[in-house]
């Protein structure tokens, strides 16, 4: 269904891989593993049809659907309803019968026969394409990714990113699609919703290729890895399942180092005699045959995998403040006739750490970027206190510039810092060399947010308003996050479906929303964390 043949694939001047080729067949479940800017997204773009390969092709039978990271698809008028029946087509068919059903209730009779005729036209398309099973089949899968019938009949530009994506997931599976390109899908997910789509993926009669950081996603689904190692540009094929390989993977690498330790004792043994042996004249040819045979010796051994770079994350000392930098008081959010959240009120004193909970759709992302300043209110207030200096991780990365480089981001965020300043901050998170100057519309989820955490540590914040800032994550940063977490002297308020994020935050307090209910933090909060 995919081939890939030969795959050469750089961002910028910088190769990812080479000489790469695998197949994805049908039942193929592969799940695509490697560090954060290994190539992942990249590679999936390719594979979708999106991106251009610097070298190589990549061949498809079958239709594809494709999940990005990102979810900001789609014309943004349209409703998530019609979003959704789109895969098929089916959207154009029902605002056709809603249509014709409103004429049809005309006084006029030349407009109700009209109308009737349309709608006919319309019920029998809408039949050919698989009737009103499919809508309904549509409305099931919607269900399940826990977006509710109020957001299914909401226009695009009014969701939160989290419903926009998993508006977008809903879409792909819909489509009926043979083969299922997915960059993190579980992202924005709640529990139920997780182990929705792990059944749904194990029922799935194509083949798919996820990207995803969660180890019981790829457990229970996947008989088929591809590593992609950015130390040595290529690919690993493994043709089994997640447990299998990741005990494999240990197995070959201790076979390389093994074989490396070997192959270096041989050629220094060649190489001690050889340096001998050069010292006289009669045995010099003999020396510099041995020399070659060292040298041959070690470029026919696989070199052992190099450890993986792993941004080093500290947030930054905060600046000096009063006792209360951040005050909300009655604050409310409506779209259109929906109300979010009404009459929320909030304060953040120094060093506080403050956990927001609720369902999708209840408004958390909404109440960030209204601490933020980034969305204004529709009642209530947003009031600073003395020496407040806020520093905002969005979720779907808003506050990066896509149009500007990583090291122009770098540089709008800290104007303060020089070149040579900031190209250090951008190295210690894995940015160095050309990377600076790559621009920020290409870079990986992970990448963006590691370039957007870097933005935060050279901010002195002192409030720090973080949206799932672990999402995209490989476990070896994740961990500096929740390390940086653990750290931080100022105050915290925080947006997770990430129990360990929690768990390293240690709540004092928790808003739960809509409600605006606030309540000391206890153990049996915790339970409701992955599913809201």
């Amino acid at each position: 269904m995919i081939t890939a043949h030969q795959l050469e694939v750089r961002a910028g001047a910088r190769l990812l891989m080479e000489d790469v080729s695998f197949r994805v067949g049908p039942g193929d479940k592969v799940g695509l593993v490697g560090r954060n800017g290994a190539g992942k997204t990249t590679l999936t773009k390719i594979l979708a049809g999106e991106a251009q390969p610097a070298g190589g092709r990549v061949t498809t039978s079958g239709d594809v659907g494709y999940l990005p990271q990102d979810p900001r698809v789609g014309d943004p008028e349209v409703l998530a309803r019609d979003r959704i029946l789109s895969a098929r087509g089916l959207d154009e068919v029902v605002r056709r019968l809603r249509a014709a059903e409103e004429e049809m209730g005309s006084d006029d009779g030349d407009v109700r026969e009209r109308a009737m005729k349309r709608y006919t036209r319309a019920d029998a398309d809408l039949h050919s394409a698989g009737g009103y099973a499919a809508e309904a089949e549509a409305a099931t899968i919607a269900a399940s990714l826990g977006i509710q019938d109020r957001i299914l009949d909401q226009q695009l530009k009014t969701l939160s990113g989290g419903q926009r994506r998993r508006v977008e997931l809903a879409r792909i599976l819909f489509s009926g699609a043979e083969v299922l390109i997915l960059d993190e899908p579980t992202n924005h997910l709640d529990a139920d919703s997780i182990g929705w789509l792990r059944d749904h993926l194990k029922a799935h009669q194509g083949g798919f290729v996820v990207i995803s950081h969660d180890n019981a996603l790829l457990e229970e689904t996947v008989n088929k890895v591809l590593h992609l190692d950015a130390n040595r540009t290529t690919i690993d094929v493994y043709n089994m399942g997640w447990r299998r390989y990741l005990l494999q993977r240990e197995t070959d690498e201790k076979r390389r180092k093994r074989e490396r330790v070997n192959a270096e004792s041989k050629a220094k043994t060649l190489t001690d005699q050889a340096n001998k042996m050069r010292a006289k004249a009669t045995k010099a040819q003999a020396a510099q045959s041995m020399l070659k045979r060292a040298e041959k010796m070690m470029a026919g051994v696989e070199a052992e995998r190099a450890d993986d770079k792993v941004a080093r994350i500290a947030f930054p000392a905060p600046a000096p403040c009063g006792k209360t930098p951040l005050t909300a008081a009655e604050l409310s959010r409506t779209y259109g006739s929906l109300e979010v959240f009404t009459n929320v009120d909030l304060a953040i004193d120094r060093g506080s750490r403050v956990v927001i909970l609720g369902l999708n759709g209840a408004g958390k992302t909404t109440l960030l970027r209204i601490l933020a300043g980034v969305d204004a209110p529709d009642t209530g207030k947003v009031l600073p206190g003395h020496g407040l200096k806020v520093g905002y991780y969005a979720q779907e990365h808003e506050t990066l510039d896509t149009s500007r480089s990583v090291l122009e981001n770098m540089q709008s965020a800290a104007p303060q810092l020089t070149d040579t300043e900031a190209r250090s901050v951008l190295g210690s998170f894995l940015f160095s060399g050309e990377d600076a100057h790559k621009p920020a519309a290409v870079l990986s989820g992970g990448e963006k947010t590691r370039l957007a955490l870097a933005s935060l540590v050279v901010s002195s914040a002192n409030v720090l308003l973080l949206d799932e800032p672990t999402n995209n994550l490989d476990p070896a940063s994740r961990e500096e996050v929740l390390g940086a977490i653990r750290a931080y002297q100022g105050a915290i308020v925080l947006v997770t479906h990430d129990e360990g994020a929690v768990l390293a935050l240690e709540p004092d307090r928790v808003l739960i929303l809509p409600d605006g209910t606030e309540d000391l933090w206890s153990p049996d909060y915790a339970d409701l964390v992955s599913l809201a």
